[in-house]
């Protein structure tokens, strides 16, 4: 996005972080924004993103920032090399602005952009900001939290952060694998129901006139919804947010199958099995 083409800061900052609830982590980070910024709207997308995973944090955030107004923050703080040389990376995509550590988190949001700029923090601009010596551990109160609050109120713009460059570090996740007769990729993550969520896009299932979802020795067919079946029947759908699912109904097919984060899933069409 062009200098000329930014959208201006809506005022709303969405929280994505692995913190969790415990401590008062999260609270510190709302609290440092809110001081700075106090007209802030805050919303926290999830702080329950499984722990040094990037990866997961990435797949909710290209799926969900849509849903917020134009010029939006997004804060996503999954951080495990936190203090080290890692970089931090500022991105304007889509019509909104993405602040995370450049361990491929973004890369999801990054390579869905039409336009894409990437800024790399740099230590003058964050002085210029009043961030002098942030911890060596919590960089989300330290730097996060102050950059997001003035990018948000409009006191600076995404190119005076540092330097612009063109590659950010790629996705801990590779994109699904698409061939003539099967689409492979993985569960990326797990709902509050137990429900297997896959990095398979509904689109690459487009191909298949009767796809079956395979994942952990079992097979799996295409339903619209989870009444579609009997309580405690496994099925496959198409969630809310365009992607495969696999799902138990009434029940959690992450226990019943003993499937996790990272379990491959591969489709084929039912006539073409091997």
């Amino acid at each position: 996005m062009a200098a000329s083409e930014a959208v201006p800061p809506s005022g709303v900052i969405t929280i994505t972080t692995d913190f969790g609830h415990q401590g008062p982590f999260v609270g510190v980070i709302k609290g440092c924004i809110l001081a700075r910024f106090p007209e802030a709207r805050l919303i926290d997308l999830t702080h329950e993103i499984v722990v040094h995973w990037p990866a997961e944090a990435g797949f909710w955030l290209a799926r969900a920032f849509g849903y917020f107004p134009r010029g939006t923050v997004h804060v996503a703080v999954v951080d495990p090399g936190v203090g080290t040389a890692r970089n931090i990376v500022a991105v304007s995509a889509g019509g909104h602005y993405f602040l995370a550590p450049d361990n491929g988190l973004l890369a999801p949001v990054v390579t869905r952009a039409r336009d894409p700029l990437i800024v790399r923090l740099g230590a003058g601009p964050l002085a210029r900001l009043g961030i002098h010596h942030p911890s060596a551990t919590f960089h989300g109160r330290d730097i996060f939290a102050p950059v997001a609050a003035a990018l948000a109120a409009g006191h600076c713009r995404i190119e005076s952060l540092g330097e612009v460059i063109t590659t950010i570090v790629p996705s801990w996740v590779e994109d699904p694998t698409v061939e003539t007769r099967s689409v492979s990729g993985i569960v990326i993550t797990i709902d509050h129901f137990g429900n297997l969520i896959t990095n398979i896009d509904a689109p690459l299932l487009e191909r298949f006139r009767l796809p079956l979802v395979h994942a952990g020795n079992h097979a799996f067919p295409i339903l619209r919804t989870y009444g579609d079946t009997r309580p405690g029947e496994y099925l496959a759908l198409i969630n809310s947010f365009g992607v495969l699912e696999i799902a138990r109904a009434e029940n959690s097919a992450a226990e019943g199958l003993g499937l996790s984060r990272g379990a491959p899933v591969v489709v084929r069409d039912r006539t073409d099995q091997p």
